[in-house]
């Protein structure tokens, strides 16, 4: 069975003079990890979350939504790739391995 791991911000981060970078700034307010070979759904995000940081370790499909089923035409991400989306609180995710 593969594993989506999720890491939840409140906010990105920021470099010396104040401008915004593509990553979380750490510490995250939550983190999650699904287990998925069929479509698995995430906890719903943390109220404060508007920003989140995925890897898998196998390849993936992801949608997102209030009751979110993926399946092989969703978003692809391969196995091991750092992906970075920005979301809506309450929301989750789903993840499907793209074969079952």
């Amino acid at each position: 069975m593969a594993s989506l791991y999720i890491s939840e911000y409140d906010e990105t981060a920021s470099v010396s003079g104040g401008q915004a970078v593509q990553v979380g700034k750490e510490p995250s307010v939550a983190d999650q990890k699904v287990t998925y070979t069929s479509s698995s759904a995430s906890a719903a995000f943390n109220d404060k979350t508007v920003f989140i940081r995925v890897i898998a370790d196998a390849t993936v499909h992801l949608k997102f939504g209030a009751s979110p089923t993926a399946d092989a035409t969703d978003l692809m991400i391969p196995a091991n790739k750092e992906e970075y989306f920005g979301v809506t609180p309450g929301q989750k995710v789903a993840a499907y391995d793209g074969t079952t």
